[in-house]
């Protein structure tokens, strides 16, 4: 006796992979459009085109040149349309290459999340991933952050350098009018000004360098605490691949 269309214990929906999906696909659909709004006829590499789903007119191709049942099976060489029946639309599928990957919303929609419970995050914090808001740590290579704070430290020294450099420079151009304040006869009023010039370079010397520390030391300790989980702002993620 045959098994009937409704004779079932029971069925499983799964989301098929994107080998699959590639395996099942007669084309890949490279428009939004849909039909043309003058022909009323479905637009090549769109969402009905007729290169991929199949024929609109039984035994006939896009573009006319194939026509009746005699050339079933044959593909046009004008429009790569085959010549079948217009019902294989209903069945034949195909695929887009997505420019970013996206998360199916029966993993991060449900309750709970499926994503967020793999990865530990709150719905929120999901959301904020899923729609690039922030970058999810998923790898830390240890070898490149120790290389990076090296590049940092090595910096750090080299800009500290020319800084005092530039610094020893300007003071000695102000301390050499500062010596040769007699011969030229530069008053008490303007050698004091000059020792003011003298101290407020060091003064902000000293300040620049403090704040250069920090920054560098900042980023130092981003590179050193980053561990997998971690969620990057778009600012913090750009700095560190600078």
């Amino acid at each position: 006796m045959g098994q009937g269309g409704n004779d079932f214990n029971a069925i499983r929906i799964s989301l098929a992979s994107p080998e699959q999906i590639r395996l099942w696909s007669y084309g890949e659909v490279l428009k939004p459009e849909t039909i043309n709004y003058r022909t009323l006829r479905p637009e090549k590499d769109g969402l009905f085109c007729e290169r991929i789903f199949g024929p609109t007119k039984d035994w006939e191709c896009y573009c006319g040149k194939y026509k009746k049942i005699r050339h079933r099976g044959i593909i046009c060489d004008r429009c790569g349309v085959e010549i079948a029946r217009a019902k294989v639309r209903r069945e034949r599928m195909g695929h887009i290459s997505l420019a970013a990957p996206v998360a199916h919303i029966w993993f991060s929609k449900g309750t709970p999340s499926r994503l967020g419970l793999m990865l530990d995050l709150s719905p929120k914090n999901l959301d904020r991933v899923l729609y690039f808001a922030q970058y999810l740590v998923t790898k830390v290579n240890s070898e490149m952050v120790v290389e990076e704070v090296d590049r940092l430290q090595n910096g750090l020294e080299a800009e500290l350098l020319r800084m005092e450099e530039k610094l020893l420079e300007k003071t000695e151009e102000v301390q050499a009018q500062l010596d040769g304040a007699e011969e030229n006869g530069l008053s008490m009023e303007r050698q004091e000004e000059l020792r003011d010039e003298i101290r407020q370079l060091n003064l902000n010397f000293e300040e620049e360098r403090d704040n250069l520390e920090t920054e560098i030391q900042d980023q130092i300790d981003d590179m050193e605490g980053l561990s997998v989980g971690d969620l990057l702002t778009e600012s913090r993620f750009r700095d560190l691949r600078g």
